[in-house]
């Protein structure tokens, strides 16, 4: 019976399993409030989760589908905040509390630092494929142009990669 149980079980999760809690840092709301294209987040996760910390940084009132929480233990991020800014620090605080969750993270040391912590994370870029392996968009091309042309840089092997990705 316990056998069983757990088969049961495993085929629910397999059938119904956990929604991933994706949670952002500034810069993607920022880049893609600069592209025009900041409801691709809610196209593309339904819901995004960030933290008062961010939502400060990013210095605008964010849309209905982001909600805003608090990081529970305010000494890991402390600690963060040694090595990067307060943004980064409270959503990989965040993440870390966060059990299946994946953090948006375009800063490279903040990237180190959520690989060195077993977390999962993507950027801004990321997320831009997804949406187009997902058909939300039909090419990636046109949104990396737009994001050349704000201040965020794109390296031209991050963006031969996302090409190659994003089928294009």
């Amino acid at each position: 019976m316990f056998r069983f149980s757990i088969t049961l079980l495993q085929i629910y999760l397999e059938t119904f399993p956990m929604p991933k809690t994706i949670i952002s840092d500034t810069s993607c709301f920022i880049i893609l409030t600069n592209i025009g294209e900041l409801e691709l987040l809610c196209k593309l996760y339904g819901q995004i989760v960030t933290t008062i910390d961010i939502a400060t940084e990013y210095g605008e009132p964010l849309p209905g589908w982001v909600e805003i929480v608090n990081v529970t233990d305010k000494s890991k991020q402390q600690l963060l905040e040694l090595q990067i800014d307060k943004g980064e620090s409270s959503a990989i605080a965040l993440a870390l509390e966060t059990p299946n969750s994946t953090v948006i993270l375009d800063d490279y040391k903040a990237r180190k630092i959520a690989t060195q912590l077993g977390l999962t994370y993507t950027g801004t870029i990321g997320v831009i494929v997804k949406a187009k392996l997902q058909g939300l968009i039909p090419s990636i091309k046109p949104l990396l142009e737009k994001i050349k042309q704000t201040d965020f840089r794109i390296s031209i092997e991050i963006e031969i990669q996302a090409l190659k990705q994003a089928n294009e």
